[in-house]
């Protein structure tokens, strides 16, 4: 995703001289390319993160585009209050970039473990928050980002991440949810790049005689209020997951949308259950740790559905 968000975002910077990017002292290798076709759009802002927002908040109000880069928690715990004052309140037209969502750097401590910036952030007014699931997910949410002026959020995983889309994606398409697998028994949905493990969740699935649709919600604020509502009406049964605490997030997301629908479908949440992780290992260990790889999300899947 890493790499796919580079690629984007200097096709952008081909195109329009006011794209500027601000980096919190890391990503040199990856950032490469900026540093040499365009060393004067480039800010390397140090270790600072609030400092670095609020320079973006200043060259945005001199009607910039404003891409601030950092890892974890850094771009959005640490700056949340000049996220929200200099930014949000504002309408700046500033994009936050998270790269390592989850547990990407998950052998780094909980220090490192974003696991909180998806509720806080869709929890801020005025800011339009993406997920992507995939490479593919991820160039076509960069172009989309840039017709909101306003503040986004991006949430990446980190690089070499498995491409679940097979065909390149319109940004127009980005908004909505994308369906990748029909179903007819009840449907897997997530935001992020826990999509690679409901994806294989619905295979391990099928191997049981089990019917699962898988949905991604690349754009999690505004959700797809249409989708879920015609996913409530067709399944008994929905199974959200996200690599991040459940309280208020993604799930909490779904939720408030069928809460109102009056139809009768049930909604179980698989993320995060609202604490901070205390185990330190590589992604797909601490997923396999709290409940939420591939096999994890079959065998909930089952049992609710028998229940």
């Amino acid at each position: 995703m890493r790499d796919a968000f580079v690629r984007a975002l200097l096709r952008e910077f081909a195109v329009n001289d006011r794209v500027v990017i601000i980096t919190g002292d890391l990503g040199f290798g990856v950032l490469k390319p900026f540093w040499e076709q365009y060393p004067d759009r480039i800010i390397n802002a140090g270790i600072a993160e609030q400092g670095m927002v609020g320079m973006a908040a200043g060259l945005a109000a001199t009607g910039r585009t404003v891409f601030v880069y950092s890892i974890g928690n850094f771009p959005t715990i640490r700056p949340l209050e000049q996220i929200r004052n200099d930014c949000a309140y504002h309408g700046a037209d500033v994009k936050i970039v998270c790269v390592g969502g989850g547990f990407v750097y998950g052998s780094l401590g909980m220090s490192h473990h974003a696991t909180e910036d998806i509720p806080v952030l869709r929890a801020m007014p005025g800011v339009t928050c993406f997920a992507p699931g995939d490479p593919a997910e991820t160039e076509a949410a960069v172009p989309e980002m840039m017709k909101i002026r306003g503040t986004c959020y991006l949430r990446l995983g980190r690089g070499n991440e498995r491409a679940v889309h097979t065909d390149d994606i319109s940004g127009a398409d980005i908004m909505k949810a994308m369906t990748l697998r029909a179903g007819t028994d009840t449907a897997l949905l997530s935001t992020g790049g826990i999509l690679t493990e409901t994806y294989d969740a619905a295979e391990m699935l099928a191997a049981r005689g089990i019917s699962a649709e898988v949905v991604s919600f690349p754009c999690f604020k505004p959700i797809d209020r249409d989708k879920l509502l015609e996913l409530s009406r067709r399944f008994d049964l929905i199974v959200t997951a996200e690599e991040g605490n459940v309280t208020g997030g993604f799930g909490s997301a779904v939720c408030e949308v069928l809460a109102e629908s009056g139809n009768g479908c049930r909604v179980r949440r698989i993320g995060l259950d609202d604490r901070y992780t205390s185990v330190v290992g590589n992604q797909k260990y601490l997923r396999g740790v709290y409940g939420m790889d591939a096999k994890a999300i079959c065998d909930r899947t089952a049992a609710w559905l028998k229940g």
